[in-house]
C-alpha cells in the first residue's frame, strides 16, 4: 500500500535556487562571448587534423550505422523508428560515470534518482524503479529480470570508457527483440577490442564519488585475436537524507575480458564476460502478522554474479549473413526483505538474405532458460512455486521491400512468442519509410506491443498493514494481502509513430517524433473480496482483505520529442532536447483496482528540456555546460526542478587527461522520485569530483 509523501520548498531555498539559475545564466553568457573572441583567432575548418572538436560531424553522426532498430545495420537517417544514438564522445563530455546518467543525454528518456544507487527509469511514460515495459540489453545480452519484470540499474556498470555507443529506441521494439520491449529498447554496445589497444588508468575523488579507479590493457596476437582485460571499483557516499539516516552507501568491484577474432574474410568470433560483487545500501519495508505490524528493514544488499557471452558472425556478401550468439547470466541478490538466486540460459540465430524485387528477408529463432530460487527472508513476501523456471520461446519474420530505389521503403513483420505464463502470442509491425533526399527522412510505424505476465503477478504473495481498526466489533490489526494471480494476462500496445528528420548545411541537425499508443490490460491493483477476520491462535486475530495484481487499467500516451543540433562554429556545439508526454490512464469497466492509475499517470513528467553546450579552447581545453528542466510528478508530491552540469576538461597530451565535474549545480539537493513508504524522500545532492586519466 503506498502512501503519498509532500516535500514543501521554503522560499528561501527557492530565492537560492533563482540566483544559483542566473549564475548559471551567466556561464553561458561567458560561454558566447569568450567564442566571439575565439572566432576572430581560430580558423574555420572541418579537417579533422585542424579542428578541435572532438565528436563527429553532423553528417558523420547522420551516417552512423546503427543495428537495435532492425538487426541489421542501417544509417540513422534511415531508420523507421524513433532512435537516438549517444556516442562515446557525448558519454565523455557529459561527464557521466554510470549508464543511467548517460541516457538523461536521449530525448524522451525519463531518469530519476531515487537513492545513491537507485534510480527509476521510463520512456514515454510509466517511470518506476524496474521500467517493466523497457528492455535493456548490453552487447545483445538482455539484462531484463523476469522475476519483479524489469531491470536493476545497480548492477548494469560497464566501464564507461569501454562504450561505443548507446542506441535508444523510443517506442515498440517488440517485432525484432521480443516481449517487453513494449515503450522502448536501450542498446549499449561497447567497443570491440581492437580498438581499445594499449593500458588506461582512470581515478576519481569527489564528495560523493569518493573513490573510483577504472584499469584496462588490451593488445592482440598473431592470427587476427584481439582482446581487452578489465578491472573496475568505486565507492560511493550516501545522499541528503531529512532524517538523518543515511542508509545508501554503495560500494562495488568489477572485472571482465573481451575477445574478437576473424579465421577469414567470412567468419568473426567474440567471446566476453563480467563479474560483480556490491554492496547497496538501501531500505526497505516489511510486514509482519504481530506488532509492531510494519516497519522499514535498513541493511545492505549483497549483489553479485557474472556473465558469458559467445557470438558467431558468417558474411557471405552484402545482405546475406546469418549470426549465432549464446550467453549465460548469473545473479544472486541477498536483501533485507527477499533473496533471488538466478541461473539465465539463452541462444538466438538470425539469418538474412535477399530476395528479387528489392527484397531484404531476416529471420530467426530464440530460446531462453530462467530458473530461479526464492527463499523466504521475511514471511509476508513469497513466491510459489519455489524454486521455478520461466521459459521463453520466440521468431521472427521481417521483409523490407526498396519500393522506389533509395526512396521508399516498406518493412513488415512479426515476433511470434510463447512463455511459461502466455500461450503464442504475435507483435506485428508496419513501417514506412520516404527520404525525398539524402539529407532528410519522412518514416511512419505501427506496431503491436506486448509486455508478459511475470514471477511478480503470477507466482508472487506481498502482505500490507493498513492500520488498527477500532471500530466496534472488530477492534484489530487490519491488512491486504495479495495474492497470486494465475490468470494475469500479457499488457498489450498499439503504437502509432510520425517522424521527420533533416540535415541542414551541413550545420543544423533536426530530428523530431511523435506518438500516440492506446494500451490494454494494464496492470492493476485489485480487492477481489469484502475484508472478513481471521482466527488465528499463533499471531492473534486480524482483519484481512483480499487482493492480487490484475488487469485493470487501460489509457492513452502522446506526445512529441524534439532534438536539434547546432553547429555555429567548428569548435562551439549546441543541442537541446524537449519531450512532452500526456498520460490518460483509468479503471477499465469492470476493474477492481483501489486506486492505481493516479499513481501510474502523475509518475512521469508532462515536460522534460536540456540544453547543452560544449566549447574548445584550442587543442588542450573544453568547456561543457548541461542545463536540465524536469516538470513536477504529481502522485509522488515532486515538485519540478532546474538544475545544471558543468564539465572541464584539460588534456596536455595524448597520454594525460585532468577533468573536473560539478553535477547538480544549482541546488545542495533536490527531489526526482519518491522511494520506499512511509519515510521522507532522498534528496539528490550536489556533487563535485575530480578525475585522471593516462592512456597509452
Amino acid at each position: 500500500m503506498r502512501t503519498l509523501r509532500a516535500r514543501n520548498s521554503s522560499a528561501a531555498g527557492g530565492n537560492s535556487a533563482r540566483a544559483l539559475s542566473f549564475a548559471f545564466l551567466l556561464l553561458l553568457l561567458f560561454q558566447a562571448t569568450a567564442l566571439v573572441a575565439l572566432s576572430e583567432t581560430q580558423p574555420s575548418t572541418d579537417t579533422e587534423s585542424e579542428n578541435p572538436v572532438k565528436h563527429l560531424s553532423l553528417q558523420e553522426l547522420g551516417n552512423i550505422e546503427v543495428t537495435t532498430a532492425s538487426k541489421q545495420p542501417e544509417r540513422v537517417m534511415n531508420t523507421s523508428a524513433a532512435i537516438y544514438v549517444i556516442t562515446q564522445e557525448d558519454i565523455e563530455r557529459s561527464g557521466a560515470t554510470n549508464l543511467p546518467e548517460v541516457l538523461r543525454l536521449a530525448p524522451g528518456v525519463e531518469v530519476a534518482r531515487i537513492d545513491s544507487s537507485k534510480w527509476a527509469i521510463g520512456i514515454r511514460g510509466f517511470g518506476s524503479r524496474l521500467a517493466r515495459n523497457v528492455l535493456v540489453l548490453i552487447d545483445g545480452r538482455t539484462v531484463y529480470s523476469t522475476l519483479l519484470a524489469g531491470t536493476y540499474w545497480e548492477v548494469q556498470n560497464v566501464m564507461i570508457e569501454d562504450v561505443e555507443r548507446i542506441e535508444v529506441i523510443r517506442g515498440p521494439g517488440g517485432t525484432i527483440w521480443g516481449p517487453n520491449a513494449v515503450n522502448g529498447v536501450i542498446n549499449i554496445i561497447t567497443k570491440s577490442s581492437k580498438d581499445t589497444h594499449g593500458e588506461l588508468v582512470s581515478a576519481e575523488a569527489g564528495n560523493i564519488k569518493t573513490g573510483l579507479v577504472d584499469a584496462r590493457y588490451g593488445s592482440a596476437t598473431s592470427g587476427n585475436f584481439n582482446y581487452r582485460v578489465y578491472a573496475m571499483g568505486f565507492d560511493r557516499g550516501p545522499q541528503y537524507h531529512p532524517d538523518g539516516i543515511n542508509f545508501d552507501a554503495w560500494r562495488a568491484a568489477q572485472g571482465g575480458f573481451r575477445t574478437d577474432w576473424s579465421t577469414s574474410t567470412r567468419d568473426s568470433f567474440t567471446v566476453q564476460g563480467d563479474i560483480y560483487a556490491e554492496g547497496a545500501g538501501e531500505v526497505v519495508n516489511a510486514t509482519y502478522y504481530t506488532p509492531p505490524y510494519t516497519q522499514n528493514l535498513y541493511g545492505t544488499a549483497r549483489l553479485g554474479g557474472g556473465n558469458l557471452l559467445g557470438r558467431w558472425q558468417r558474411v557471405f556478401e552484402e545482405g546475406k549473413d546469418f549470426q549465432l550468439q549464446a550467453f549465460y547470466d548469473r545473479t544472486v541478490r541477498l536483501e533485507p526483505n527477499f533473496d533471488d538466486l538466478r541461473n539465465t540460459y539463452d541462444v538466438d540465430f538470425l539469418d538474412r538474405f535477399r530476395l528479387p524485387g528489392r527484397q531484404q528477408i531476416s529471420w530467426g529463432l530464440g530460446a531462453r532458460f530462467s530458473g530461479g530460487d526464492n527463499p523466504v527472508v521475511v514471511s509476508g513476501l513469497t513466491f510459489e512455486p519455489n524454486p521455478r523456471t520461466d521459459r521463453l520461446l520466440t521468431a521472427f519474420l521481417q521483409d523490407e521491400i526498396n519500393l522506389v530505389d533509395k526512396r521508399l521503403t516498406l518493412t513488415a513483420g512479426t515476433k511470434f512468442l510463447r512463455t511459461n505464463f502466455t500461450g503464442w502470442q504475435l507483435q506485428p509491425t508496419g513501417r514506412l519509410l520516404w527520404t525525398p533526399t539524402s539529407n532528410q527522412s519522412v518514416w511512419a510505424a505501427f506496431t503491436h506491443a506486448v509486455r508478459t505476465p511475470s514471477d511478480a503477478e503470477e507466482n508472487f504473495s506481498l502482505l500490507g498493514y493498513i492500520g488498527y481498526d477500532g471500530t466496534p466489533p472488530t477492534g484489530m490489526p487490519f491488512f491486504a494481502r495479495f495474492n497470486p494471480n494465475p490468470n494475469f494476462r500479457s499488457e498489450e500496445l498499439n503504437g502509432y509513430e510520425l517522424g521527420y528528420r533533416l540535415l541542414l548545411h551541413k550545420t543544423v541537425y533536426l530530428d523530431i517524433a511523435s506518438f500516440f499508443n492506446h494500451y490494454g490490460d494494464l496492470f492493476s491493483e485489485d480487492v477481489t473480496g469484502a475484508p472478513y477476520v481471521v482466527n488465528s491462535p499463533a499471531t492473534g486475530n486480524y482483519l484481512l482483505l483480499p487482493a492480487d495484481f490484475g488487469n485493470g487499467l487501460t489509457g492513452t500516451t502522446k506526445g512529441v520529442e524534439f532534438a536539434p543540433e547546432w553547429r555555429p562554429l567548428p569548435f562551439w556545439r549546441l543541442r537541446a532536447t524537449y519531450s512532452y508526454l500526456q498520460m490518460d490512464i483509468k479503471k477499465s469497466v469492470g476493474s477492481l483496482d483501489i486506486g492505481t492509475a493516479p499513481i501510474v499517470e502523475g509518475s512521469s513528467p508532462k515536460h522534460e528540456a536540456t540544453i547543452l553546450s560544449g566549447l574548445d579552447f584550442a587543442k588542450v581545453l573544453s568547456l561543457d555546460v548541461t542545463y536540465r528542466y524536469v516538470s513536477d510528478l504529481p502522485a509522488l508530491k515532486i515538485p519540478s526542478y532546474s538544475t545544471a552540469d558543468v564539465r572541464f576538461d584539460y588534456q596536455p597530451s595524448r597520454q594525460f587527461k585532468l577533468s573536473f565535474v560539478s553535477r547538480n549545480l544549482l541546488q545542495p539537493h533536490h527531489d526526482e522520485f519518491s522511494g520506499v513508504d512511509p519515510g521522507p524522500t532522498v534528496g539528490i545532492k550536489r556533487s563535485l569530483y575530480g578525475q585522471l586519466t593516462w592512456t597509452r
